[in-house]
């Protein structure tokens, strides 16, 4: 039966409520270092978010499968129902109707919460020639500027104006093709500018482009909408300009999510597992599965999954985050925890994000030797860490620190636990089916 999405992990029973506070719910975990068996990655949310935002462009009933069961999915759906679609869910499947969009304004109170809510702002443009979208927000872990995004898309006819907290822009001569060769390759820029080039008039090349798998995914569904995109995957993006008529709705499946896989398998080398992620293209691990393998891992890969075991202590590693296909940020936090429980002295470097160390100083609190020197960290392993109340600093810290918990001695407590809720389906329940000691509960 098909439904409207619902709020997921939302607890909207306002009876609970003292003295107008919801109650807090936070994850509790007991140290049992157990991580073994199987479990099934959920779709790309970094993959899924955009692909909703894309389906504007389709002007008609859209399909995508394999969506992930997260809050920030619900988040962007209700951006484009208050723009006028519909959007409903049966499982997995996301079912969008763009038919009937007529606005060009996202709100406030929803764009706030979630920064990958300005991916609406190339797909609006496209279709309308303007968009009024309000700043985004979401994990603060950087200050993610959107100046990229805004020098992309001025180089493709945009005008803009940034009034009250909002980003107006229009197109006062139309879209028109353009050569680009971004400063950085950043995924959200690239996203946006290839979502307004594929109804722009001409030819757009994008040098220095992201490569991430997630935005071959995009690539992939708006080819399938009647665009004309080549070079996906590579550091130079062509677009050929469709007339908007020409894009039509489609039916894609979402990619496995890569941050998520990596995450139960970076648990799986912090306990000795073994552990297999499936529903996953191993070679969106590339970087991540040669360091577990450096670090004393044992790793199998069969198809669309991954197996990691290991069987020795666990070594000291030297990490760099860069974009795709370097070492994801997203995975950064959960190396560091096993950083943390190294033999010898690592140094984990943070060139994406500037804010996203804030992580260390909840391990610390666990007994973690981790010093921080600008974008570096120096993370000196020790034997063991113990069970501590801690709070999620952002959606991947929060990950970690229940994987930390897993090992710890005693008893954990994980606060803060919306930011999980953001990017893992289940994450609670997936752990507890390898064995782990974890639970959800209300404080009282």
């Amino acid at each position: 039966m098909r439904m409207r999405v619902p709020s997921f992990m939302v607890d909207t029973d306002y009876s609970k409520q003292k003295d107008g506070v919801m109650p807090e719910e936070i994850i509790i975990v007991r140290g049992n270092s157990t991580l073994a068996g199987t479990v099934a990655v959920s779709g790309a949310k970094n993959s899924a978010l955009k692909l909703i935002a894309a389906a504007i462009l389709g002007q008609g009933v859209s399909v995508v499968h394999n969506v992930p069961l997260i809050s920030d999915i619900n988040i962007m759906a209700d951006v484009i129902r208050r723009l006028g679609a519909t959007v409903e869910r049966d499982g997995h499947t996301l079912t969008i109707d763009a038919t009937d969009i007529a606005k060009y304004e996202t709100p406030y109170e929803l764009v706030s919460k979630m920064r990958a809510s300005i991916s609406v702002l190339g797909p609006l443009v496209g279709r309308f020639g303007r968009a009024r979208v309000a700043m985004p927000g979401g994990c603060q872990i950087g200050a993610r500027k959107i100046d990229m995004h805004m020098i992309g898309l001025e180089a493709l006819g945009v005008h803009f104006e940034i009034e009250h907290g909002f980003l107006e822009a229009t197109t006062p001569n139309g879209l028109h093709g353009a050569h680009v060769v971004l400063e950085f390759p950043s995924v959200g820029a690239t996203e946006n500018m290839v979502m307004a080039s594929v109804v722009a008039e001409g030819t757009t090349v994008i040098e220095n482009a992201a490569r991430e798998p997630e935005i071959v995914d995009l690539m992939n569904m708006l080819n399938a909408m009647g665009a004309r995109i080549s070079g996906a995957g590579s550091s130079i993006i062509e677009v050929e300009g469709v007339p908007l008529s020409s894009m039509h709705p489609c039916e894609h499946t979402t990619v496995g999510d890569r941050i998520e896989a990596g995450t139960f398998l970076a648990g799986a080398a912090l306990v000795g597992g073994p552990v297999t992620v499936t529903g996953i293209d191993p070679s969106f691990l590339r970087m991540a599965l040669m360091k577990l393998e450096a670090m004393g891992c044992d790793i199998e890969v069969d198809g669309d999954a991954v197996t990691v075991s290991r069987t020795r202590p666990i070594g000291a590693i030297d990490i760099q985050t860069l974009p795709h296909p370097g070492f994801p940020t997203d995975l950064q936090a959960q190396f560091m925890l096993l950083a943390a429980l190294a033999e010898g002295n690592s140094v984990i470097s943070e060139n994406v994000f500037e804010n996203r160390f804030m992580f260390a100083s909840e391990l610390v609190r666990m007994g973690a030797d981790i010093t921080i020197e600008g974008h570096h960290a120096l993370v000196r392993g020790v034997e063991r860490l113990q069970g501590a109340p801690v709070s999620s600093t952002d959606l991947r810290a929060g990950a970690a620190l229940v994987l930390a918990g897993i090992a710890a001695e005693g008893e954990t407590h994980v606060h803060e636990i919306s930011h999980i809720d953001r990017g893992y389906e289940d994450y609670v329940g997936k752990l507890r089916s390898l064995g782990a000691d974890v639970v959800r509960t209300v404080l009282s």
